[in-house]
């Protein structure tokens, strides 16, 4: 037997395990505080564990990072975005970040996305009690103190519209970047350039209420926008011709009305897309 294999091979059976390889280990198997402390425990009962591992850090493990927690009015937030950033080894550039907001009927969460999406993102916000509401909105945004930073944010259409105080429901102008009237159905697929929105006046053009965020850091989402673009370029289209008729085929299981109306999910824009 070659003898650097078996030096090799004698020096990999005896290694002992570091603190800071075990916390890797435990941080890439996603594993919770209990599992954690079990790896650990039977690392160390056979004695693959240095002398000076502790195993009873992951019993308090978030204890560094709940002191920049805070919880008011059924909403857990971080109230320190600095403070949690520098105990995570993160530099923060409020510009090197983006807010991400979701909202359902009973949660709110809010979390902190990367730019390059080559940091982890950061929850900083959550409740499972609050519904989506301006009121709730208000208090996420002055939790986490977001006058302060002023990051870019992108959420779902419902969420925009809260942020920038807009009435909701069936609106007349439901849009914060133009005038655009919903209620105008015959000019939607015609007229292509409405007046752009001037202000966000509380009592004007269906706003409600004070702005909490400035307009021009509202990222549109990209999913709206595909799905704008195919409703638009298939309404375009006439109805008589072959490239019409050619979506029946190729999108059997869609009912005429959905293929008229142009509304199709992600997969099957991304299939007729890359459809010759």
């Amino acid at each position: 037997m070659d003898a650097d294999f078996t030096a090799d091979r004698q020096c990999n059976e005896f290694h002992q395990i570091t603190q800071e390889e075990l916390n890797d280990l435990i941080r890439d198997l996603d594993l919770p505080k209990s599992k954690a402390e079990l790896l650990g425990s039977r690392l160390q009962q056979w004695n693959l564990l240095k002398e000076n591992v502790r195993i009873s850090v992951y019993h308090k493990r978030e204890e560094d990072l709940v002191q920049y927690l805070k919880m008011e009015r059924g909403l857990v937030a971080c109230t320190d975005i600095d403070g949690l950033m520098q105990t995570l080894n993160i530099n923060h550039n409020p510009l090197d970040w983006w807010l991400f907001v979701d909202s359902y009927t009973l949660s709110l969460k809010a979390v902190l996305l990367h730019n390059g999406y080559t940091l982890p993102s950061i929850p900083v916000g959550h409740s499972v009690h609050n519904k989506e509401s301006y009121e709730n909105m208000k208090i996420l945004t002055e939790a986490i103190n977001y006058n302060k930073f002023k990051w870019q944010i992108c959420g779902d259409l419902n969420v925009i519209a809260l942020l920038l105080g807009l009435q909701q429901g069936f609106t007349k102008y439901c849009c914060s970047i133009c005038e655009w009237d919903s209620r105008a159905r015959s000019l939607h697929y015609s007229r292509k350039d409405w007046p752009p929105g001037k202000s966000l006046e509380p009592g004007i053009m269906n706003v409600e209420n004070q702005p909490l965020v400035e307009p021009s850091k509202i990222l549109l989402p990209s999913m709206h926008l595909k799905l704008g673009l195919m409703k638009d370029f298939v309404k375009d289209m006439n109805q008589e011709e072959d490239a019409f008729t050619y979506l029946r085929v190729k999108f059997p299981r869609l009912s005429e009305t959905k293929v008229e109306e142009g509304i199709f999910i992600g997969p099957q824009i991304r299939d007729f897309i890359k459809d010759e």
